[in-house]
């Protein structure tokens, strides 16, 4: 039998974007077993009534913003069926016709059996134009050495005939939450233990790093994150630069990059985090 997947997308006020990513994962040449929407509270929820009716499709309605994480956790005890891999996706990121096709054959190759978790490159897209902004929204997140994490590549320009592009699988630190394909094996042997029982993100993240941390945890399992560079999707980044987030968000993110560094035991850059997170609360930097 062919490899079933399940696609979970966690959505809060995306009518902008929702109906584009909908429309991608209907025109897969391989469809997903399952499509999985969590609404975390919008404000009107209207754009989300037609996918009910949709095959294989299911919407759960949180009814409060209950945060990316607990949205995610929320849309795993939803799949209905046993599946052998889970899609994060962002309602906002959008994949090309063949995405899932040959993410799930790159997947079952017996070279890759030891891969937990892969994606592709992911390219920015401008909402506004409706169209590609021609430049790189993330091919991996990467550490420097005293802390800080970042998307490789983010806003560096994308020419695919550059012949130093990426050309051949490599291995990851860690992947962009806006579109990770887990083997559900590998999910089910990193589960912690949450307010509500065993979660894939740790709820009390919210959002921001949860990625980073799902990825550590996998990775110290023994499995590795994969760069698959030929599958190519598309991503609206929210914030285009870091000052442009709330403070609020800001704060989210810099606790969270603390608590990712204290959860993995790692001196130097629990000072850079603790240094970023009082540099925001005291200082609004």
């Amino acid at each position: 039998m062919p490899p079933s997947c399940a696609v979970i997308i966690v959505t809060y006020n995306s009518e902008r974007d929702i109906h584009h990513a909908m429309d991608c994962l209907q025109n897969q040449s391989v469809p997903a077993s399952q499509v999985i929407i969590v609404d975390s509270g919008s404000a009107q929820l209207e754009y989300l009534t037609r996918y009910r009716s949709r095959p294989n499709t299911v919407v759960l309605l949180a009814n409060r913003n209950v945060g990316f994480c607990k949205g995610n956790n929320l849309g795993v005890e939803l799949i209905h069926e046993p599946c052998d891999y889970v899609l994060f996706l962002n309602p906002d990121a959008f994949l090309t016709p063949r995405f899932l096709e040959e993410a799930l054959a790159f997947m079952e190759q017996s070279t890759q059996k030891n891969c937990g978790a892969m994606t592709g490159i992911l390219l920015g897209y401008d909402r506004e134009a409706n169209a590609p902004n021609g430049k790189y929204d993330s091919t991996g997140v990467f550490p420097t050495w005293y802390g800080k994490w970042y998307d490789r590549d983010q806003r560096q320009p994308y020419n695919p005939n550059n012949p130093k592009n990426y050309k051949q699988p490599e291995q990851l630190p860690a992947i962009c939450g806006a579109l990770m394909l887990c083997r559900k094996t590998a999910l089910d042997q990193v589960l912690i233990n949450g307010v509500n029982g065993k979660e894939v993100f740790d709820s009390s993240f919210f959002m921001y790093k949860e990625d980073i941390d799902l990825s550590c945890r996998l990775r110290q399992a023994g499995w590795t994150l994969m760069l698959y560079p030929s599958l190519l999707a598309y991503h609206c980044r929210g914030w285009s630069q870091r000052r442009a987030a709330p403070r609020a968000l800001r704060l989210q993110a810099a606790l969270n990059e603390l608590r990712l560094h204290w959860r993995h035991r790692q001196p130097i850059k629990i000072c850079y985090s603790l240094a970023k997170y009082l540099s925001v609360y005291i200082l609004n930097l």
